[in-house]
């Protein structure tokens, strides 16, 4: 990467306060900034490293007023958050394009696959597999039959992509994650046994769809489970057999969805948190972490608590929990005095 700050400014839409002829080659953290490097400003907790930072530029948002004069060159923008996101991708771009297949991976001679794909050592892709254009998949990979990877995509080291699963383009499958894993399906049987429910289905990844380290999606006993375009899923979670994830949701770590459980769109769904299974969950749900849903959930509502309930409803009896020690002290009171009055009656 190599921008002045001028042309950095026009590819963000924003504007340069200062220098636009300096150079920037690279991102990096407000209090650890060098010169030649970018940093932005988005949480208020990091005010104070504006005004001493060694970074050459700062993005920072229109609306945000010095408290005293800065050495570094602003560039100003309606939203540094994401401005910096785009930064960041377009930095990712810059980097070495990997391309070409390294003669320790396997690919099946039935396979098709596209443009500009990179297959890094000991990749194993099995028969009738498809990859598209621009895709890359890193060492230790192996990809089963019938899997279709669209364009553009990144598949991490050490992923397990299964039978006939689908991923859409631009995704992202992160180190150790497996797509189309088995359900947990079995039926119980005589004498405590159970036996196990074959899974018939696969996992189709829309477009855009990240999928954290380590994480898992089942595949579905019949049909698929389906992650809508756009959902980011973290690290360490769990999708059961048939769930549906909505568009632009959001999974934090630690959770884990029940199988066959519906997730509506624009969800927030916070770290450690437990869906049981066969639940609806509304559009533009919040989920706080730790909560454990027992039930359906509608539309725009924000849930906390295990079993979870409405927030506010959560933050009352919440209070109430709190003063519980003194409500316990003082009914102890009131049943001595009660006592004392019985016995000169």
């Amino acid at each position: 990467m190599r921008y002045t700050t001028k042309q950095l400014a026009e590819l963000l839409d924003g504007v340069v306060e200062g220098d636009e002829t300096l150079i920037i080659t690279k991102p990096s953290k407000i209090e650890e900034g060098e010169t030649g490097s970018v940093s932005f400003l988005a949480n208020p907790k990091y005010t104070e490293y504006i005004y001493n930072t060694q970074a050459t530029a700062v993005i920072c948002n229109k609306s945000f007023e010095l408290e005293q004069n800065v050495q570094v060159t602003l560039i100003r923008v309606d939203d540094a958050y994401s401005a910096f996101a785009k930064l960041l991708n377009i930095y990712v771009k810059s980097t070495k394009e990997l391309k070409g297949k390294s003669w320790r991976a396997r690919v099946h001679k039935k396979c098709k696959i596209g443009k500009n794909v990179y297959l890094g050592d000991f990749v194993s892709v099995a028969n009738n597999c498809t990859i598209g254009d621009n895709t890359k998949i890193y060492p230790n990979v192996s990809i089963y039959e019938n899997v279709t990877i669209g364009e553009n995509c990144l598949i991490h080291a050490g992923a397990i992509i299964l039978n006939d699963c689908v991923i859409g383009n631009n995704c992202i499958v992160l180190p150790g994650a497996v797509i189309g894993g088995d359900g947990f399906g079995f039926a119980p049987i005589t004498d405590g046994k159970y036996m196990k429910i074959p899974q018939t289905g696969n996992v189709i990844l829309e477009n855009n769809v990240e999928i954290g380290t380590n994480s898992t999606i089942d595949r579905a006993t019949m049909g698929s489970t389906i992650i809508r375009k756009g959902t980011k899923i973290d690290n360490l979670i769990q999708i059961g057999h048939n769930c549906e994830i909505g568009s632009d949701t959001v999974i934090a770590g630690q959770s884990g969805i029940s199988g066959s459980t519906k997730v509506g769109n624009n969800c927030m769904i916070g770290g450690q948190v437990g869906v049981a299974g066969h639940l609806k969950i509304g559009n533009n749900v919040q989920i706080a972490a730790k909560s454990g849903v027992m039930t359906n959930i509608d539309d725009q509502q924000t849930h906390m608590g295990a079993p979870s309930i409405d927030a506010r409803q959560f933050k009352k009896s919440y209070i109430g929990f709190m003063q519980l020690d003194k409500i316990m002290r003082r009914m102890s009171a009131l049943e001595k005095e009660l006592e004392v009055l019985k016995n000169k009656n």
